[in-house]
């Protein structure tokens, strides 16, 4: 861990800048949106504006840096995204807000790709698992460190817009005087959707439903606890514990899935973040006083620490299916299915608080996470279950990341894989491993 740090702290140094202004940007334009009296409805629509850019994002700026380079592209791209940021400050309007995050999800999405593509060239099969592990850890907690930034200056004010701005503009220094060469770039062929659900349904609805409700909890939570009545300060508690909550669980729940049978585990998480989210449902109707606010702050780090993690646990499940040299090809398809949910969640979310109020954050998460839960059972009475032993390790890949990390989490699930098969073919000679190995013609994966 401390070589791996050596080699490459600066730029997880610069992706911790980055995640930290992205963090205040999104608590602080729910909040500024609120004080505006932008509708809840219109500040879904600015907040999922920000996945549609950052998934454009992600498909196009591999075309970029190939035809003019990593330092070129990653220099055009933050001072873009800092200007992006002070513009929100300078031209309070609906419309703009919403053009202006749709610019934003393209630059930060674009910034990964050259972040994540330069920690791809430090990497080595040795210690990719553990630059992933460290690259989840600064993300959730980034994001969460840039909420709590939300209480330094008046939200009604530039100060926070402008500190937003500096944190990008300060995350070019590490990173570019760090970049030593320019690696090399690529993104294997992709397996369609299609496959990809024929391989695994329960995969992709999982995946789907992950983008759904992390980009609601991500863009919408501060919008819900100002709507609640809570203080900036309490918001900003509040949206930092979910992702806290995330950081604490993703290993045990990670753990669990590879121990037992990772539908069952899928399963019960997501039931369990459907009762969290009555539970706040409850708290929101129902509660007053101190008690209800403590109470949000422990039902946030709950639901975050149970939602978070599906991700990767739908991952995994996905990659039992596939061929070793599918995972590569697949992670594109992955994130794809993952952003096209993330660009939905907060306009549905916001759709459902503005015809129920408040309380339609909380039923919209514990509705996607019943069907998930539903449809996983459903699952499980088609296909028989893969044995414990037969099941590839899990990789813990960071929902905010784009394919680049995706790929490097696919590439590092295959080497793990391809040793647990070579073990085990040691340890039982004869006995081949059913269940991986191609993809199913029919609809039964």
């Amino acid at each position: 861990m401390i070589t791996v740090m050596r080699t490459t702290w600066p730029l997880f140094l610069g992706l911790a800048l980055i995640m930290i202004g992205y963090g205040l940007q999104n608590i602080l334009l729910g909040l500024r949106a609120n004080a505006e009296g932008f509708s809840t409805l219109m500040t879904g629509v600015i907040m999922s504006a920000f996945y549609a850019g950052f998934l454009g994002g992600s498909q196009a700026v591999p075309r970029m840096i190939a035809n003019v380079g990593h330092v070129r592209v990653f220099a055009a791209l933050a001072s873009l995204a800092s200007t992006v940021v002070l513009l929100h400050a300078l031209i309070v309007e609906p419309v703009t807000w919403m053009l202006m995050r749709l610019i934003g999800g393209f630059t930060i999405a674009g910034l990964y790709v050259v972040a994540e593509s330069w920690l791809n060239d430090r990497a080595t099969n040795e210690t990719r698992g553990q630059i992933l592990g460290i690259y989840m850890v600064i993300a959730l907690g980034g994001v969460a460190a840039g909420q709590l930034l939300a209480n330094v200056a008046d939200i009604s004010g530039y100060e926070l817009f402008i500190l937003g701005s500096i944190l990008i503009s300060l995350a070019l220094v590490p990173m570019l005087l760090s970049a030593s060469k320019a690696p090399e770039f690529g993104i294997a062929g992709k397996v369609s959707i299609k496959q990809l659900y024929r391989t695994s349904p329960l995969g992709v609805i999982g995946m789907l439903g992950c983008g759904m409700s992390h980009a609601t909890l991500l863009s919408m939570g501060a919008v819900y606890a100002d709507k609640v009545g809570l203080s900036v300060a309490q918001v900003s508690t509040f949206t930092a514990a979910v992702f806290l909550g995330a950081v604490g669980l993703q290993f045990l729940l990670g753990h669990l899935s590879d121990r037992y049978d990772r539908r069952a585990v899928l399963t019960t998480t997501t039931f369990f973040a459907a009762v969290a989210a009555a539970i706040a449902i409850a708290l929101t109707n129902f509660s007053s006083g101190d008690w209800q606010v403590i109470g949000l702050f422990a039902i946030a780090a709950l639901v975050g620490g149970l939602v978070m993690p599906i991700y990767s646990i739908c991952v995994a499940h996905t990659n039992d299916y596939l061929r070793q040299d599918q995972m590569v090809a697949a992670s594109g398809t992955i994130y794809l299915i993952y952003g096209c949910g993330s660009a939905l969640g907060p306009v549905a979310a916001s759709s459902v608080m503005e015809l129920t109020g408040p309380a339609g954050f909380f039923t919209f998460i514990g509705l996607v996470h019943a069907f998930i839960g539903l449809f996983a059972v459903w699952r499980m009475t088609q296909r028989k279950t893969l044995p414990a032993d037969q099941q590839g390790p899990s990789v813990y890949v960071t929902p905010s990341a784009t394919h680049v990390a995706g790929t490097m989490a696919e590439e590092e699930w295959a080497e793990s894989a391809q040793e647990s098969q070579e073990h085990q073919e040691e340890a039982d000679e004869p006995e081949e491993s059913p269940n991986r190995g191609s993809l199913p013609v029919t609809g039964q994966g």
